[in-house]
């Protein structure tokens, strides 16, 4: 028998080279994903196989030298998952977390990436993530904007103008052919003019950046809506959102939480999401209120059906518009809201499709476990 085990490495430069930017290819790749995850053809971690990930956190006030002190974004996450349909393949997403890492010039959060073989359990690819993560969590939005936006959208506005706001703001710009305005409310100038730039070198369809004072001036007039803010479990954290300033037709796009009347969403919004197996897991994980706890809005879609305001059945699998089961919009006027939760799927299916991209043109470095195995 051949024992021998290689892998792929692949840098950051490694993943350009083989297309983790590129955003209308991500965008079909998480439609299949969508798609195959409605089919059942997936297991994430938990009992319930639809667990986000494992994390850890750290005490206020350890007791052990060297032991890390709970802070802001201060974590340590797995995200495991397998993947069927075309993927066919198990992974884990692993990262650690620091908002003090901006001060030292590095990402929040730094990510790596194992592919394995689904079978043996061998490794395939060991990736950096960071542009997977951030180009998967823009791709699904962007499926989003083209089963649910409406065809004629011009204006964006992105609350929130870190690495989700970017590539959601990719991902729009890829499937609205008239989108030519973006409004963008940050807190800080660094982020801000960094998303400006982005917008800038990337998205030449755009025409106009409008940097917003205030999250109503944001969201006036504008056709799709994304908040993309960083919060804590405190609804005081919560960027407010009145039903008023948004429009008749507006798609709101969440991958992040925003303060919104619940009565508002449930008397006048269609409710979508991503996998509505996710937000099952959290209702099981975090009982009621689990809107506070977790920070994605589709957690709100299920302390409402809790509270008795909406049918569990009012809300719908973004899977099944896709596929012609559930209608999508139904007017110009419609207001729907998309729940975007982030699901270690997702990192499978873009970071196995650019892996296979990297073994069809030669990218990475090939690196060895063993020729043979010294126990078994």
């Amino acid at each position: 028998m051949d024992t021998k085990i290689d892998f792929l490495y692949l840098n950051e430069p490694d993943m350009i080279k083989a297309g983790v930017k590129n955003m209308p290819a991500c965008v079909d790749c998480m439609e299949d994903l969508l798609v195959t995850l409605g089919k059942g053809d997936y297991v994430m971690g938990g009992e319930n196989h639809n667990s986000h990930g494992t994390m850890i956190m750290f005490p206020d006030d350890p007791k052990f030298p060297g032991m890390p002190k709970n802070g802001e974004d201060r974590r340590f996450m797995a995200m495991p998952a397998y993947l069927g349909g075309k993927y066919q393949m198990a992974g884990v997403k692993w990262y650690g977390s620091n908002v003090e890492n901006k001060a030292k010039g590095l990402p929040r959060s730094i990510l790596m990436m194992m592919l394995s073989d689904k079978d043996t359990g061998a490794p395939l690819s060991l990736m950096s993530a960071n542009l997977v993560s951030a180009y998967r969590t823009g791709g699904i939005p962007g499926v989003g904007a083209r089963y649910l936006a409406r065809k004629d959208s011009k204006i964006a506005a992105i609350v929130g103008p870190g690495v989700m706001g970017k590539t959601s703001a990719a991902a729009f710009v890829s499937q609205c052919p008239n989108l030519d305005t973006i409004k963008v409310k940050g807190r800080g100038k660094r982020s801000l003019d960094s998303f400006v730039e982005f917008v800038k070198r990337e998205l030449p369809q755009v025409k106009t950046v409008q940097v917003c004072d205030s999250v109503e001036e944001c969201v006036t007039d504008a056709d799709i809506i994304s908040f993309t803010t960083t919060v804590t479990d405190d609804v005081s954290s919560f960027p407010v959102l009145k039903g008023e300033w948004i429009k008749p037709g507006a798609l709101l796009s969440m991958p992040s939480a925003a303060a919104i009347d619940g009565d508002f969403v449930a008397q006048n919004c269609k409710l979508v999401v991503d996998n509505m197996g996710l937000y099952d897991a959290w209702e099981e994980e975090y009982p009621y209120p689990t809107y506070v706890k977790i920070e994605i809005i589709g957690c709100l879609f299920t302390d409402l059906v809790h509270e008795g305001k909406i049918k569990r059945s009012d809300i719908t699998n973004i899977a099944d518009i896709i596929e012609g089961k559930a209608e999508g919009r139904t007017s110009d006027d419609q207001i729907i809201i998309y729940s975007v939760g982030g699901m270690p799927v997702e990192d499978i299916a873009w970071g196995g499709t650019v892996y296979r991209n990297a073994l069809k043109q030669g990218i990475g470095t090939k690196l060895n476990l063993w020729d043979k195995p010294e126990m078994f």
